[in-house]
């Protein structure tokens, strides 16, 4: 039987769609960095785990609204899933904002979205039956990248003589984060999006705080102001991204994504008021994008869907 014509020009509208809400959400991401990079150069010094408390915070107060709106409660049924999706994710999101306030937005987001060669790397050592010696191969040229935006001088400087022990930041967000990818993809099959958010940014909060309670305060003024405007964006690009998904694939949706690594290396200087990439950090930046886009484009096996309320 044909299709109706109105569902025919609704498909493509629907794509347009979610490319564009998930490449908001890339853009988003990327603005609430900013903002921590505005706020320093407007004098703000308070600790970067305020940004992060505020990050959470915000979101666990959305999510708790949506689920009262929904009359859902949330509903953990695997709690070592939830509580590992958590740690990691905060320890990504904390390693983040501390790279790009010791480093450099570019720097920061460009090493934060190294996360999918670190999951392809340790799923070739954990998942025998889905190892691809491509796929690999792809991953340690991507790596070769990695090292062009931890030492951009190296032609001229050597290859340790430059490099920046704040880097590392960048890194461990990126390799926590690939922890908290590989929880995530357990946890989805076992808890909705919404509760899976909701203890997210609950227990994010709680160990924020007690980790950093004495650095935590209540922002006043322009620190406020800075504050805020990170937290706002970044669940907008929460919900960005889990809107867009509804309408593109997961490859598609994945590859749109990596293009935050583009957008960094791009709009340093003008949104940030930071130097340029070097021709290093560019070729860099770009083999780090083509490895995130070959292994989204990667075959892998289906995982069942994420559970509804």
């Amino acid at each position: 039987m044909r299709a109706p014509d109105h569902c025919i020009m609704n498909q493509p509208s629907n794509k347009l769609l979610g490319f564009s809400s998930v490449f908001a959400s890339a853009v988003c991401f990327y603005l609430a960095t900013a903002a921590l990079r505005w706020a320093r150069l407007s004098g703000v010094t308070i600790d970067s785990a305020n940004f992060v408390f505020g990050r959470f915070f915000l979101g666990f107060v959305m999510v708790g609204i949506l689920l009262l709106v929904k009359k859902r409660p949330p509903r953990p049924v695997n709690w070592h899933y939830l509580i590992g999706r958590t740690v990691a994710n905060t320890m990504a999101v904390y390693c983040f904002f501390k790279a790009v306030d010791l480093t450099s937005v570019a720097e920061g987001n460009i090493l934060n979205m190294t996360y999918p060669l670190f999951v392809a790397l340790v799923s070739w050592f954990t998942l025998k039956d889905e190892r691809s010696y491509a796929s690999i191969c792809v991953v340690l040229v991507a790596f070769a990248g990695v090292v062009m935006i931890l030492v951009p001088d190296m032609l001229h400087t050597g290859l340790l003589s430059q490099f920046n022990l704040n880097s590392l930041w960048g890194l461990g967000s990126g390799i926590s984060a690939s922890v908290a990818i590989i929880y995530l993809n357990l946890s989805r099959r076992v808890h909705s999006t919404e509760t899976t958010l909701f203890f997210m940014f609950a227990m994010g909060c709680v160990i924020i705080l007690l980790l950093f309670r004495e650095r935590i305060v209540w922002p006043d003024g322009r620190a406020f102001l800075f504050v805020g405007l990170c937290s706002v964006v970044s669940v907008m690009g929460q919900v960005f991204i889990t809107f867009g998904f509804r309408f593109v694939t997961a490859v598609e949706g994945s590859i749109i994504s990596s293009s935050r690594i583009l957008l960094a290396a791009l709009l340093g200087p003008v949104i940030a008021a930071e130097p340029a990439l070097t021709l290093i950090g560019w070729l860099g930046a770009f083999l780090i994008f083509s490895g995130n886009v070959y292994l989204a484009l990667a075959p892998k096996k289906s995982t069942p869907p994420a559970p509804k309320d």
